[in-house]
């Protein structure tokens, strides 16, 4: 009877420490969440999660060594900033960039430098961000991610206008939401269902319910100026024309209020829906980034890249034409394919990542966030600041890409109604991208002569029928 009670006296203490074991546990899980998502932390979003899936840490002995620490420190950065990715390959392409142009190597080849230079610099800035957003608190951080996440898109859009190619504006911006919606999303799902086939993937449906909320918001005002261009009368002449453009920076006040009301939803009241839920138990989790850049040298280092996007984006625009003669595309093409393809490779990339490893919210948060950020707040902004610069930008986007933008944000919305993936939805996804693109490949007409060529043969069979 002793031996029994002694026997049972042992389990019962074993079962006590196994549950102080798992309360402790449990207690640090709690701490590290409260750590990451109060005081100066910052939660996790799916855009921060992608791009740190492209990052390496760097192997600092060396740098360690020098005698001098202000010399040291500022070899550490260079460190962190140039060899702290895996696409540090691509680096080269920029000083490249700049001296083709210098000497005036060949356009197209100029073209094809900037844009491979544009690559891991937006994967930088995605990076600098992040870090300052250590500092800085989640909301602010929020904000941050909010307008830099597509700087790369925004400052081609910007010298785009300056050199007057609207219709450069309007493609690369299309572009760019149907490359996420379909070809990023598409490609993520195929990849993520072959690789996952034995498990079924789930995601969470509000925060794509919530995208794709803003995106057929978003459609709709491209839509109404389209169809409002179409029901112009010939004799009403220049007047109604003005009225469109009216229209379209009346819809674009409306878009950035709508945009403004999502980072506020986002960033406040529902910012549980948008930050990436790591399992901790897991091996292949992303761990939490600890800041290795001070706050002055991640801004300043910010500013840089920044002035470095912009030559190169200045670069890209000047010669998008002669690209478009010496490869025998189009520039709709190069505009809506290409354009958006390789500047947004590092971000794609981390998608895709995440997607092989049944992380679904992750990839879905990076798609269908650049998506709506493109299309809430980049293609409206671009609207209001053509036209404080005298620019005549409006929300007309020409037929086929209006309606390939909403055919785009309908499918990936039925696509995503259910909350479970599979690979053929993937392949769906990505056979709709490649019709489109063969589609803008066979287009040589210009893209600001096909809505004319549509509004007068309209208006002549409407006169065949009158008469």
């Amino acid at each position: 009877m002793a031996a029994a009670r002694a026997y049972d006296a042992g389990k019962s203490l074993e079962a006590g420490e196994a549950a102080v074991g798992n309360g402790v546990s449990l207690l640090n899980k709690e701490i590290r969440h409260a750590h990451g998502h109060g005081g100066h932390g910052h939660g996790r979003t799916a855009h921060n999660m992608s791009s740190s899936s492209l990052r390496k840490k760097s192997d600092l002995t060396l740098v360690h060594k020098v005698p001098f620490s202000p010399l040291r420190k500022v070899l550490a950065n260079l460190q962190e900033i140039f060899l702290g990715t895996k696409l540090f390959v691509l680096f080269p392409a920029v000083p490249l960039a700049v001296a083709a142009e210098y000497y005036n190597f060949g356009r197209a080849w100029i073209f094809a430098l900037s844009l491979l230079g544009l690559t891991p610099l937006a994967e930088r800035v995605s990076f600098l961000t992040e870090q300052i957003a250590c500092y800085t608190g989640p909301t602010v951080g929020g904000l941050l991610n909010a307008t830099c996440g597509n700087a790369t898109e925004l400052i081609i859009a910007m010298f785009a206008l300056h050199q007057g190619k609207i219709a450069v504006v309007k493609c690369s911006l299309v572009g760019s939401i149907l490359s996420n919606l379909l070809l990023v999303l598409g490609t993520s799902l195929f990849c993520g269902g072959l690789a996952n086939l034995r498990k079924e993937q789930l995601y969470d449906r509000k925060q794509a319910d919530v995208n794709s909320g803003l995106l057929l918001l978003g459609v709709l005002c491209h839509m109404l100026t389209l169809i409002f261009k179409y029901a112009i009368k010939p004799s009403e002449g220049t007047e109604m024309v003005h009225a469109a453009l009216d229209l379209s920076r009346a819809c674009s006040i409306i878009m950035l209020l709508a945009y403004v009301a999502y980072l506020f939803f986002q960033l406040k009241t529902h910012r549980q829906l948008f930050e990436a839920q790591e399992d901790e138990d897991q091996d292949d989790a992303v761990p939490e980034d600890e800041p290795v850049l001070g706050f002055a040298s991640a801004f300043a280092w910010l500013l840089g890249m920044t002035i470095v996007i912009a030559v190169l984006s200045e670069y890209v625009v000047g010669t998008i034409e002669a690209a478009s003669e010496s490869w025998g595309m189009s520039v709709s093409f190069i505009s809506i394919i290409v354009l958006p393809i390789v500047g947004n490779a590092a971000e794609h990339a981390g998608a895709v990542i995440f997607a092989f490893k049944n992380k679904l919210d992750i990839t879905l948060g990076v798609s269908l966030g650049s998506a709506t950020q493109i299309s809430m707040f980049v293609i409206p902004l671009s609207v209001i600041v053509a036209w404080i610069m005298g620019v005549q930008m409006d929300l007309d986007f020409n037929l086929l890409e209006t309606c390939s933008l909403l055919i785009a944000v309908v499918v990936t919305a039925f696509t995503l109604q259910d909350g479970t993936s599979h690979y053929l939805k993937g392949l769906v996804l990505l056979l709709c991208y490649a019709v489109m693109g063969a589609c803008f490949f066979v287009l040589k007409t210009p893209p600001n002569q096909i809505n004319d060529i549509i509004l007068n043969g309209m208006r002549a069979s409407s006169e065949t029928i009158v008469a």
